[in-house]
């Protein structure tokens, strides 16, 4: 296995689909001569020509347009949106065309898209750049919603995405791009299950993205005091892995959501009921989220900190959560 940070994980990915595939092009903002707002794509103009590493007017709407209907024609298009909010601005090409088409048309037609989006928080960036819509998306049925918090995910889904014949949606959590991981080349990731990043009794901490590796931490944490927790990286939102995280549910009878979205009509709300739904006897005490503070998130560094869900929050949850238990 070789070490390298989740930026270059994306970027090994993307190389790889390039080389292999001739159908393979990346368009966005700034993907080209800038080499990519967060440098994923640094170098690939050079070694790819303009041809296939189309850097984009600032319009989402045309440019998610346009990749809808490149995959249309028998292209494999990867497009980048810089941050979650500007992919608002393509909503009705999202959920009105990439995700209608193949039912619309009666199965003659497939989109097969990627759209690789920055997410989250706690950057600095202010309210206008730091949300997490993730759950909004993996509301939409004919995509599939990707979260990738690992080095080896974030290269390995996106191979994998490149295989689907319908759209997919990777979320990739901008406070990860510069963290170092362990890559497993010789791992198959799939895009459908979910995965367990550290096995507990006590409880389950289920969650995804940027708030895995605060879980983690807590999870150490929460050892030192004699708690063991279990980690479920949901890591697919649309189609959800419901049964590994019931599994986990039933065997440890307690669970805490952490999610960074805000906690009205969050994705949490969803996990919590599945939970309710599927094992709902199997608790013994009330399913808990943890979510950020329902404000737009700050600039200011301090008062950002304190609106997401971070270690401590999620620790002293866990003892609330024991604390209500039977």
């Amino acid at each position: 296995m070789a070490k390298m940070t989740y930026r270059d994980a994306v970027r090994a990915g993307m190389r790889e689909a390039l080389v292999n595939n001739p159908l393979v092009f990346l368009m966005g903002e700034d993907v080209g001569r800038y080499g990519g707002t967060y440098a994923c794509s640094k170098g690939f103009l050079e070694e790819f020509g303009p041809e296939r590493i189309r850097d984009t007017p600032l319009s989402e709407s045309t440019f998610v347009g346009a990749g809808i209907g490149a995959a249309l024609g028998g292209m494999r298009p990867i497009v980048e949106v810089m941050t979650v909010n500007f992919s608002l601005l393509a909503l009705d090409q999202i959920v009105n065309n990439a995700a209608t088409m193949r039912h619309m048309s009666g199965g003659q037609f497939s989109v097969p898209l990627i759209v690789r989006i920055a997410t989250g928080a706690g950057r600095q960036v202010a309210a206008q750049h730091s949300h997490s819509f993730e759950g909004w998306y993996a509301h939409i049925p004919g995509i599939k919603v990707l979260t990738p918090a690992t080095v080896t995910d974030a290269r390995g889904m996106l191979l994998t995405a490149l295989k689907e014949p319908d759209p997919v949606f990777i979320f990739e959590h901008a406070y990860l791009y510069s963290m170092d991981g362990e890559l497993d080349e010789a791992l198959s990731v799939d895009i459908s299950t979910a995965a367990v990043r550290r096995r507990g009794n006590d409880v389950s901490l289920i969650t995804f993205g940027g708030s895995l590796w605060k879980s983690l931490q807590a999870a150490n944490g929460l050892a030192e005091e004699g708690i063991d927790a279990e980690v479920i990286d949901l890591r697919v939102l649309r189609p959800l892995d419901v049964a590994t995280l019931l599994g986990s549910v039933k065997k440890t009878h307690r669970a805490l959501i952490i999610d960074e979205a805000w906690r009205t009509g969050s994705f949490a709300a969803e996990v919590s009921a599945q939970i309710m739904e599927g094992a709902f006897y199997d608790l013994d005490g009330p399913v808990s989220r943890l979510c950020s503070a329902e404000v737009p998130i700050p600039y200011a560094k301090h008062l950002e900190d304190a609106a997401l869900p971070n270690v401590e929050g999620i620790m002293k949850a866990v003892h609330d959560v024991l604390r209500k238990g039977t």
